[in-house]
């Protein structure tokens, strides 16, 4: 039996979303028709937007449903910068490709956000370079901060970046796909312009996800169509994955308590494998951390060897982020926290999810110490 702890990449379905999107599948209407069976549809619909407002602290008329993360992240910077005015972008050192991908295709300057060595936003470094910002030259600025990282788990001082850039008259993007189900997420109070779910982080299905954009935020239309989603993104929507994702999020957010629980979990696994490899290095020590999220770098085992293997032992962990596997740079968050190159190709994350239990920690734990018992040994025999 395989042991999977690769939640961040995405985790497992819950029965109930599966239960719930089978019931929806069932139906056969186009919410955007106006008889009845297309009205129930988009009643539905609605629904979900409404569960999002709630739970999130959003109005459900600043809901956007979207293909998934990605989509919703490349709406939002767009937005800012074709209806925004952007004419220079600030980008977090810790941002997915999904934003920082398209804010090096978008043309305009892009400044990097650096972050401490603990894996947090450096607010000073923001602090002095919007002293010198002038928006007669620069526009106004545009912040793109994830609220928790996908490899590393640091939560992010998003509300007190959001102040400064507001003072400024800019845009802040928030990509909230790593923190929504994981930790409490307040829209309202993070102060953001845009912020980014989506669904199979949380207990949804894979392929749906949303952008809250404030009442006030400039948005532009992607998406020509039919006029769904009050013009903002033609194309029929998917009732099914929308029914899966408001589902999923009732539930993760309902069982908040016990996902901050798996904290205890993560210190105690971090705590073995220190004690069997002082070399390792834990990233984000610190600093607020998702509670499910524990990254280790390696000085001299890479971590794709090193998911390997875990995956001959019958474990699924990932080295990065998932969106970078494959790639033999180093890893982008070590990178940015100031890990040497080897340190950084030897990052690997474990991350837990709503299925996982204490005995996961010592089934990984032991395998991972095994491994490593042999590397040390082919090592110091072929010195």
């Amino acid at each position: 039996m395989r042991l999977y702890l690769d939640h961040n990449a995405s985790t497992t379905i819950r029965p109930q979303v599966i239960a719930a999107m089978a019931d929806a599948m069932a139906q056969t209407a186009n919410p955007s028709s106006v008889h009845r069976d297309g009205q129930k549809a988009a009643r539905a619909v609605e629904d979900v937007r409404r569960v999002i407002g709630r739970l999130l602290c959003a109005r459900a008329e600043d809901v956007i449903f979207t293909s998934g993360g990605t989509e919703a992240t490349n709406l939002a910077l767009h937005s800012a910068i074709d209806a925004g005015g952007a004419k220079r972008l600030i980008v977090s050192a810790l941002e997915h490709e999904a934003i920082a991908a398209t804010a090096r295709a978008s043309g305009l300057p892009v400044e990097t956000l650096p972050v401490t060595p603990a894996g947090l936003a450096d607010l000073a470094w923001l602090e002095t370079r919007l002293a010198s910002w002038d928006v007669g030259r620069d526009g106004r600025p545009v912040l793109a901060l994830m609220l928790a990282n996908n490899e590393i788990g640091t939560i992010q001082p998003v509300a007190a970046a959001a102040a400064m850039i507001h003072a400024q008259d800019g845009l802040v993007i928030v990509d909230a796909i790593q923190a929504v189900g994981k930790i409490a997420v307040d829209f309202a109070a993070l102060g953001a312009d845009y912020m980014a779910i989506s669904a199979h982080k949380f207990g949804g299905p894979q392929g749906i996800g949303a952008l809250v954009a404030a009442c006030n935020a400039p948005l532009s239309r992607h998406h020509h169509g039919g006029g769904q989603e009050k013009g903002r993104r033609g194309g029929t929507l998917n009732v099914a994955g929308i029914t899966g994702l408001g589902r999923a999020l009732e539930l993760a957010v309902a069982e908040l308590d016990q996902f901050a629980a798996l904290a205890r979990w993560r210190d105690a696994l971090e705590a073995r494998l220190k004690g069997a490899a002082p070399e390792i290095e834990i990233l984000g020590l610190g600093a607020p951390r998702l509670p499910n999220t524990l990254s280790i770098a390696h000085p001299s085992w890479k971590g794709e060897t090193q998911v390997m293997a875990m995956d001959l032992a019958h474990i699924s962990i990932s080295a990065g982020s998932a969106c970078s596997s494959g790639k033999t740079r180093g890893s982008k968050a070590g990178l940015a926290l100031g890990l040497g190159s080897d340190a950084a190709e030897g990052l690997i994350r474990i991350s837990f999810g709503w299925t996982s239990n204490e005995t996961d920690i010592d089934t990984f734990a032991r395998a991972w110490t095994a491994a490593h018992t042999r590397i040390a040994l082919k090592t110091a025999v072929n010195a």
